[in-house]
């Protein structure tokens, strides 16, 4: 029989329910202090990153959904219960209609979080399980092997496909993806079904419980 937990640790333990709402930011200086643990979302627009988020967090109105691909510019930030624990959805790439400038502008600013960010913990990379890795997808797993991020993927949209086919799919990006070795997690996902939701909590959780 589990070990009962105590009311004392409950209260303590990690809670994606309680995530909120905390500031936007366009740039490294106008986010929040350097310290505690973040874990942040990317992905090419209209992958299910937003439907991912709010799916993890119970909140169907946390990040925002949009079917106008691009539409987050901002880096949004999100505190959860503990202190200074902390989810970051970063801007869709693609398909933005946007001028060049602002889009150059854009991704430069991200490129600075990526790069400067101290306490960011791992990196969520959310694919289309029907549209699996595109140039965005390879070069942001290029980029956390080279930074030594972990890396987890959700492969969202499962429920798209028949399982046979979601299984298959799943192999196939587990065979490109072997000779990396940042890639701690590739989770089968569905905002829809919830499939995967539990094995994604538990892996934030443990990178977000990651002392500095």
């Amino acid at each position: 029989m589990p070990t009962p937990v105590s009311s004392d640790l409950t209260q303590k333990s990690l809670s994606f329910n309680s995530a909120r709402f905390l500031i936007s930011a366009s740039r490294l200086e106008e986010c929040p202090p350097d310290h505690g643990s973040e874990v942040a979302f990317a992905g090419r627009s209209n992958a299910g990153k937003s439907s991912a988020i709010n799916c993890i967090t119970t909140n169907g109105k946390l990040a925002r959904t949009s079917k106008t691909p691009g539409r987050t510019r901002l880096i949004n930030f999100f505190s959860l219960n503990r202190e200074n624990c902390r989810l970051v959805d970063l801007p869709g790439y693609g398909y933005a209609k946007v001028s060049r400038d602002m889009k150059d502008d854009w991704q430069q600013h991200l490129g600075h979080y990526l790069n400067d960010r101290r306490c960011l913990r791992g990196l969520v990379l959310v694919m289309d399980i029907r549209h699996p890795l595109t140039d965005f997808d390879q070069m942001m797993v290029e980029w956390c092997e080279h930074n030594n991020l972990p890396l987890m993927i959700l492969a969202t949209k499962a429920d798209k496909l028949k399982f046979g086919q979601a299984k298959t799919a799943m192999m196939g990006i587990s065979k490109k993806l072997e000779a990396f070795q940042c890639v701690e997690h590739l989770i089968m996902f569905s905002a829809t079904s919830k499939r995967g939701v539990d094995e994604c909590r538990e892996a934030l959780t443990a990178w977000l419980e990651t002392e500095d």
